[in-house]
């Protein structure tokens, strides 16, 4: 095996996550250190894989796990461009929430079709995991699921959670996995927040992994393979070259495709992993808005709010007093106060940290401030501590010193599966 493939390539080690080699980590220091324009080019899984034609596919039956977000660097539909390639034997696609084109709303997925375009059949992965998922891939036909969605950095964004019940799945039905590796859009330098309680496990946090992980997916394929699964998956990633772990977005000169219908942009996955805090309470998180997760308010706010924000002198981030009038979800066509996130130094923003302080702020502002009566937030903080202790009138200082011990032991845990400088 060449060199070149050895850096392709991380062949599954014994416990079944991958092995990684120098090359595979990074692209040598000329392309690590030269700044975006200058010669620095990030090249996503996919293109390091169909460099190499495909190798790891050769004589495989393939099935791809991805959704509109699996694009090429010129923003051809990697499932599109290996249809059309004689090199690839792909014989299915599996459509996360949302859908493998994109066309279904939060908590939705668009079932099972064939795709209009290659005429493959499309299987729907949505909130099935175990044996009912690993029974459609057997009934797929395929032997070989290879998986490619660009992930946003937060622990309840389902597509990673999307990615551990198809490596469960592909486990139990004995097939391969291969994960083409994406940017951490916000950056991996490091993990935030509060870290699960496996008693609080959904689709929205199957295991104890941090708020905001700093982690790509196949970074977590490795992670999940060798603390989680019962039965490892044989896993092998491809992994991204070009990408620097302080890198966000805009750095990698790739193509923003929304992972989902809220995710419209960069700066709304900065804020994301905070924000979406709010959907655990009665607030509106700003969806129905062109600025969801950055907008946040409620009837009967007023600027006293951003003010009290603001008095925080949180860092990398100021808050303006907004109105707005969301078209759908909560307070559908009403007009709604609350603040707007203006992050002016992102690499001093902590989003987790500020989503804190904006409910401890909004709690205290805001007389009709409530939870959502199913204990939502409990599911997205990865336990009832927060809740309990903003309850208990606890600062955002004090709510975050009651994870450190946690966070940091998953710290640890994490450094064994990163991939990239």
């Amino acid at each position: 095996m060449s060199l070149s493939r050895r850096g392709l390539l991380a062949a599954s080690g014994a416990l079944g996550a991958t092995a990684v080699t120098a090359a595979t980590a990074g692209a040598g220091p000329a392309a690590a250190d030269a700044p975006p324009g200058r010669g620095r080019r990030v090249r996503t899984g996919f293109e390091r894989l169909a460099a190499e034609g495909y190798a790891q596919l050769a004589g495989r039956r393939v099935g791809v796990v991805t959704n509109p977000t699996g694009v090429t660097a010129d923003a051809r539909h990697i499932v599109d461009v290996m249809h059309a390639d004689a090199r690839v034997d792909l014989v299915a696609v599996f459509g996360p929430e949302h859908g493998f084109r994109g066309t279904a709303q939060a908590g939705g997925s668009e079932g099972r079709y064939d795709d209009p375009a290659t005429g493959l059949p499309v299987y729907d992965t949505y909130l099935k995991s175990g044996q009912p998922l690993a029974d459609v891939f057997t009934a797929s036909g395929v032997d070989t699921v290879v998986f490619d969605i660009q992930d946003v950095g937060a622990r309840f964004y389902t597509y990673i959670w999307t990615l551990y019940d198809c490596m469960v799945a592909a486990s139990l039905a004995g097939k391969r996995f291969v994960v083409l590796d994406r940017p951490n859009p916000v950056t991996g330098r490091t993990a935030l927040g509060p870290v699960l309680d496996r008693a609080f496990a959904t689709f929205v946090g199957r295991e104890p992994i941090a708020q905001a992980h700093g982690m790509t997916v196949a970074e977590l394929a490795r992670l999940f393979n060798g603390e989680f699964l019962a039965k490892p998956v044989p896993l092998e990633t491809v992994a991204v070259s070009g990408w620097r772990r302080q890198d966000f977005f805009d750095a990698t000169g790739l193509p923003w495709v929304p992972p989902s219908p809220n995710m419209p942009t960069p700066d709304t996955a900065l804020v994301y992993s905070g924000t979406c805090l709010f959907e655990g309470t009665n607030l509106s998180e700003g969806r129905g808005t062109t600025r969801p997760f950055e907008l946040l308010g409620a009837e009967g706010i007023d600027g006293r709010w951003a003010e009290a924000a603001n008095a925080l002198g949180l860092p990398g981030v100021r808050f303006r007093e907004a109105y707005f009038a969301p078209t759908f979800s909560k307070f559908q066509g009403k007009t709604v106060g609350g603040v707007q996130l203006m992050v002016h130094d992102r690499d001093a923003f902590d989003p987790v940290r500020t989503g804190v302080a904006l409910l401890v702020t909004a709690r205290r502002a805001w007389s009709g401030f409530a939870w959502r009566p199913d204990n939502w937030i409990d599911k997205l903080t990865g336990s009832a501590r927060v809740r309990t202790l903003i309850d208990a009138g606890a600062t955002a200082d004090e709510v975050v010193a009651a994870w450190e011990t946690d966070l940091a032991a998953f710290r640890a845990v994490r450094r064994k599966y990163l991939l990239y400088r």
